[in-house]
């Protein structure tokens, strides 16, 4: 069984990478993209993307950070992956499953003379849109895989489809016959976005057609849910994403629940409070203190989905926007806790 953390653009970043691998749950996660478009990165944007790079790749607990990229351009693309790994990057991923950056490509992929269009202009694009086109897939991921030095995975993710589903095992095979190893597979399309359910049951179809390790993912909020995706997908791989950011303890519980074969309880809410406190404190080390602010509000957007008592903090920190202000309401509210002072 793998266990990986699913890269996040704006949300899951070195400090919440940190945060949610340092009990060594997951097997591996993976960066934010980095949005090429028809030229070589510098060395500082791909440490500014992974500053884990600077430690072997690696969080402080040891758990591998991949290197994901979004573009259309093969050989940019096939230039920045030989960079990724030059610089030590342990598997590089391509990202076919963002809705972002497909507005300004629209009217590119529907005219007549689409890929002189697209050349003339410089205009790049990446993400879900590409999955209406499986050959230029293929054409992208084949020119990565021949210029990436053959000890550095290529992997992908994918979604179900842009519109809809009909090229879903298309795209797959695609992917697998341009040398991809490992598949990631959001079970919505670009045009369902995040709205419940994830049909994990098309990820079982796709399985069988491919022989590929995929990775299903979408809508894993509880322990159940990963259960039950498992079950439906047929996958004994999984990827994490907005669940493990609204319940930074699932990962530990799936875990458990592997070994033991035993359901554990959620962390009380006293556990995650001492998480605010924990990221508040790494976060001094990392961004200026007026963003710190902003990032406890979206992190506390995504544990309300799973907390109720995440409104009434939220509601509480509203108003403490330095350091010192959110680390003090926090204690506030530590010894307001009833089962923390039990503790």
């Amino acid at each position: 069984m793998t266990l990986a953390l699913a890269p996040m653009e704006g949300l899951v970043d070195q400090a919440m990478r940190t945060l949610l691998t340092q009990k060594g749950d997951f097997d591996f996660c993976v960066t934010e993209f980095l949005r090429v478009t028809d030229k070589l990165h510098s060395e500082r944007a791909f440490r500014q993307i992974c500053p884990e790079s600077l430690s072997d790749w690696k969080t402080p607990s040891g758990t591998p950070v991949h290197l994901q990229l979004l573009g259309n351009h093969p050989q940019a693309m096939a230039d920045n992956a030989c960079r990724g790994a030059q610089l030590g990057a342990p598997a590089v991923d391509i990202n076919f499953g963002c809705p972002m950056y497909v507005r300004s490509a629209q009217k590119s992929h529907n005219s007549r003379n689409r890929e002189n269009k697209i050349n003339a202009c410089g205009e790049t694009y990446g993400g879900s849109i590409l999955l209406q086109f499986p050959e230029e897939i293929y054409q992208l991921l084949s020119t990565i895989r021949k210029a990436l030095p053959s000890h550095v995975p290529l992997t992908a993710k994918m979604r179900l489809g842009y519109e809809d589903k009909s090229l879903a095992i298309e795209n797959a095979q695609a992917i697998e016959a341009a040398g991809v190893s490992q598949l990631c597979i959001h079970a919505r399309t670009k045009i369902e976005g995040y709205k419940p359910p994830a049909h994990w049951h098309y990820v079982a179809n796709i399985k069988e057609a491919v022989n590929l390790p995929i990775l299903a993912n979408g809508e894993i909020w509880t322990l159940d849910d990963y259960i039950l995706c498992k079950q439906e997908s047929q996958c004994d791989d999984i990827m994490l994403g907005r669940g493990a950011v609204a319940s930074p303890d699932l990962a530990h519980q799936i875990q458990h629940y592997e070994t033991t074969g035993e359901k554990r309880a959620a962390s009380p809410w006293r556990q995650h409070l001492l998480y605010l406190n924990w990221m508040i404190l790494e976060l001094q080390n990392l961004q200026p203190e007026k963003a710190i602010h902003g990032k406890i509000k979206q992190w506390l957007s995504f544990m309300k989905m799973q907390h109720t008592e995440a409104q009434a903090c939220f509601t509480h920190l509203r108003t403490a926007t330095t350091v010192t202000a959110l680390l003090d309401a926090i204690a506030v509210m530590l010894q307001d806790e009833p089962a923390f002072n039990q503790a």
